[in-house]
């Protein structure tokens, strides 16, 4: 039998939320009140780590794709980066469309409540480096100059960062990751609060796994466009790499079936080569349109007001902060936690919330990721091919 370290992080999680509603419905306060000490000193390591995942994993991300500058490069980064905006925009009208009619509108405002009623029996203020922004700004800076100034003595150094925090993800955030929202959820069920997350939840992952299946089909109609072929035969070839990044949630790991999928396609294997294990790095569309639906239902349920503006421009640095999150666990909606917090305004308990709901689904949205990668292989081995024409 497998230990239990060893077990997914799904399922980990999973067992914290049924643990959390079933022990919250009989323990005593001060159990409670324990539990809520340690959500409490965890909020405050988790916003200290946020602006150091951004520099850490952002800066050196940029810094890499400077350093790879190319023609072939620029048009898959543009496709990569143009898949994941879209897939945003489709989450936004997606959501913002049918969420209305399926949660009710502030039914988990009570949430900002959580935790009066169970008062922790102490904090501890861990105060970040900096801001958000700042973060953001700082890794766009060190990023960019570092790529066109050739700065090699930065750049190993801020791959040893990255080693670093990635390293500190692995080893104290993820593992008491469930043992956070375990607390979490037990204050909620104790305070009574739980019905009504349990049965969103449920509603928003059966819907937006719906939706990463509609996704992909636009994705293919767009590449069988290009292309001239039957996006649905393109999408039905690509079915190996579906099924096995749903099993194993890793892009990584399913590389090598992406690219014997992609090739199956026609794309040559060439053009494969590049582009599916540079997909697997930047382009994050099912992950994109995970975090974007399940921020405005939140919101919806939270009596949180938005508007077009501010999700279009939290999905655009979203599209961004997408490119530090493959190799790292949760890595996607870790790497999102800094936007969430600045754009849209979550607080640690909705950042939680956020992570269990991200988790819950992780293999939807890297399915969803890998097959479209084989849509954006297929255009760029269609503009190489035309450009070998012309040389020609």
């Amino acid at each position: 039998m497998k230990k239990i370290k060893d077990w997914p992080l799904v399922v980990k999680v999973l067992i914290a939320i049924v643990l959390g509603v079933i022990v919250g419905q009989f323990v005593p306060g001060w159990v409670v009140r324990v539990g809520n000490t340690f959500t409490g000193i965890f909020d405050q390591l988790l916003r200290f780590f946020i602006p150091l995942i951004i520099v850490g994993l952002v800066t050196p991300a940029i810094a890499d794709v400077g350093h790879k500058a190319g023609r072939m490069l620029l048009i898959t980064v543009a496709l990569a980066y143009g898949f994941t905006v879209c897939s945003g925009l489709f989450a936004y009208l997606f959501s913002a469309g049918i969420f209305p009619s399926l949660v009710s509108e502030g039914s988990m405002a009570a949430l900002e409540e959580a935790g009066k009623d169970f008062p922790a029996f102490f904090t501890i203020g861990i105060p970040p480096l900096m801001d958000v922004m700042t973060a953001l700004v700082l890794s766009f800076l060190l990023g960019l100059g570092i790529a066109f100034s050739n700065a090699d003595i930065l750049m190993r150094g801020f791959a040893e960062l990255r080693v670093i925090i990635v390293r500190s993800i692995e080893k104290v955030i993820i593992p008491f990751l469930p043992y956070y929202i375990f607390g979490l959820f037990m204050d909620m069920a104790a305070a009574g609060k739980v019905a009504p997350v349990l049965g969103s939840f449920i509603v928003m992952v059966a819907v937006i796994f719906v939706m990463t299946l509609v996704l992909l089909v636009l994705q293919y109609c767009v590449a069988g466009a290009v292309v001239r072929r039957n996006p649905f035969k393109l999408l039905g070839k690509m079915l190996p790499a579906y099924m096995t990044a749903l099993g194993t949630a890793s892009s990584a790991a399913t590389i090598p079936v992406t690219l014997k999928s992609a090739v199956s396609n026609g794309v040559s294997p060439g053009v494969a080569g590049f582009t599916i294990p540079l997909c697997a790095t930047i382009h994050l569309s099912g992950s994109t349109l995970k975090i974007t639906s399940c921020a405005i239902a939140l919101m919806l349920m939270l009596d949180i007001p938005f508007d077009f503006g501010t999700i279009f421009g939290f999905i655009l640095m979203l599209g961004v902060t997408m490119v530090a999150a493959p190799g790292v666990p949760g890595g996607a909606i870790m790497a999102a936690l800094g936007v969430l917090g600045s754009i849209l305004g979550f607080d640690p308990t909705q950042q939680a919330l956020m992570i269990t709901l991200y988790i819950a689904m992780d293999s939807f949205g890297t399915a969803c990721n890998v097959t479209g990668d084989g849509a954006i292989a297929l255009i760029v081995d269609k503009i190489a091919s035309k450009d070998a024409a012309v040389a020609e």
